[in-house]
């Protein structure tokens, strides 16, 4: 009975491992930004083995909240207002006849899941996750359950984000029937797992109000000639030239629909019959990769990396990582009767936390007066970010020593540079030399 649910969710499990365009037409998958669904680093027979008479002792993890609708209509309502106009005049283009409807619907999609909640796509990614850490750790949660110790599950307190926590602990309890009473219940940690808005983000949010340089470098960012060529190129399908000339702010139009193209893979199951949206059809590869660099620029510069010399946008998920060292060393010294720490929350935690940390793709601040660009920088939001992004520490003991083992959506990832391996290329490291290279000691 025990392996009955993650047989059932391996057909699901596919699905989501399948590009973040399948359901919705050809499309670089980067051009989504951190609206990009999750493509889990899951393989299981490409994980190291822990070295000889290390066994599983304590996992904890923090997972971004899965795929969801657009937190409000002002896209859809946006555009529309325009195709609606355009429509009275006969200035739609054969293709753009199709689009409205096509918004519309989506819009009604949007608002019957929820603004902001999790889609349908959103919660198998949160349930497969947790079958899949079920199946790469079986001997911890059978362990977990026969001793009684807690899995404890924490969130911002965002619906999304407890929807999340919800979803992952009750695929775990199916898939380890023993685990249901030792889950939760729930709670909320703000200052966790919403620390840009809490009282640590204080000078965080600051520099977003009031910092000159962030205004003026995204300004030169999305002010680029190419900018303006990008967004006439998606109105022109959808509306007459004549029409576009019209249109006051052709950029933020093209926005718009770029917004909507890049949230419609997250709602994918509920399109009609499941086939997908088809705002591919609106805008070509070459302006959505644009309009995703130009989300990414902005992600980059307001909570990743950012400029260098400052570390303004991360300084502050310290206290997340803290809370990672915590739980690993009270693991480590055996107190307590905590199993499994799960914690659920947002891009604006993750992104940050994966520059404190150095994880691929974060090591690279942008110099003041060279802006970060795809060419000369590896950022790229729906690596480092996507929907169901995670980060999970695998602790395991042989007498009192204790290894830890990353993985980043599921993958086995190195931790920085600065810490050594227990040997070369080992995705093993002991917590002693953790906290050293973190400078815990």
């Amino acid at each position: 009975m025990r392996r009955l649910f993650p047989v059932i969710a391996l057909g699901a499990l596919l699905l989501t491992a399948l590009p973040a365009h399948a359901a919705d037409g050809p499309a670089h998958r980067e051009s989504y930004g951190t609206k990009a669904p999750y493509e889990p680093g899951w393989n299981p027979h490409g994980y190291q083995q822990a070295p000889a008479g290390f066994v599983p002792v304590f996992t904890e993890n923090v997972s971004r909240h899965g795929s969801r609708a657009a937190t409000d209509s002002e896209d859809a309502d946006l555009i529309l207002a325009l195709w609606d106009k355009a429509e009275a005049e006969g200035l739609l283009t054969r293709r753009g006849r199709a689009f409205g409807p096509k918004v519309r619907a989506l819009r009604a999609a949007k608002a019957k899941t929820g603004y902001g909640n999790l889609s349908g796509r959103g919660r198998r990614e949160l349930a497969d996750a947790a079958v899949r850490m079920e199946r790469r750790l079986p001997s911890l949660f059978a362990r977990i359950a026969d001793r009684g110790e807690r899995i404890d599950v924490v969130s911002s307190g965002q619906g999304r984000a407890v929807d999340s926590g919800t979803v992952f602990a009750d695929a775990l309890a199916a898939a380890e029937p023993g685990l249901q009473p030792l889950i939760g219940p729930a709670r909320t940690d703000k200052d966790l797992l919403y620390f840009h808005k809490a009282a640590g983000g204080a000078a965080y949010r600051d520099y977003i109000a009031n910092d000159q340089r962030l205004k003026d470098t995204l300004s030169g960012i999305t002010g680029q000639p190419r900018t303006r060529k990008a967004a006439r190129s998606v109105l022109r399908k959808i509306f007459e030239d004549s029409f576009v000339a019209q249109i006051t702010d052709q950029v933020g139009a093209a926005r718009a629909v770029y917004d909507l193209y890049a949230i419609a893979p997250a709602m994918s199951e509920e399109s009609p019959d499941g086939r997908g949206w088809g705002m591919e059809r609106y805008v070509s590869r070459a302006d959505a990769a644009w309009f995703g660099y130009l989300s990414d620029a902005e992600d980059f510069y307001e909570k990743g990396p950012g400029f260098a010399g400052s570390d303004i946008t991360y300084k502050m998920a310290g206290v997340l990582l803290d809370d990672f060292f915590r739980k690993a060393e009270d693991a480590h010294a055996g107190t307590g009767d905590l199993g499994a720490e799960l914690r659920f929350t947002h891009a604006e935690e993750i992104i940050p936390l994966a520059a404190l940390m150095g994880l691929p793709g974060s090591t690279e601040p942008a110099t003041p007066g060279e802006p970060y660009t795809y060419a000369g920088n590896p950022w790229r939001g729906a690596s480092v970010a996507p929907l169901g992004a995670n980060i999970q520490w695998d602790v395991f003991g042989k007498g009192d020593r204790r290894l830890v083992r990353m993985l980043y959506d599921e993958k086995e990832t190195a931790f920085k540079a600065d810490c050594h391996p227990v040997t070369k290329g080992s995705a093993f490291y002991d917590l002693d030399e953790l906290e050293r290279c973190f400078g815990r000691g």
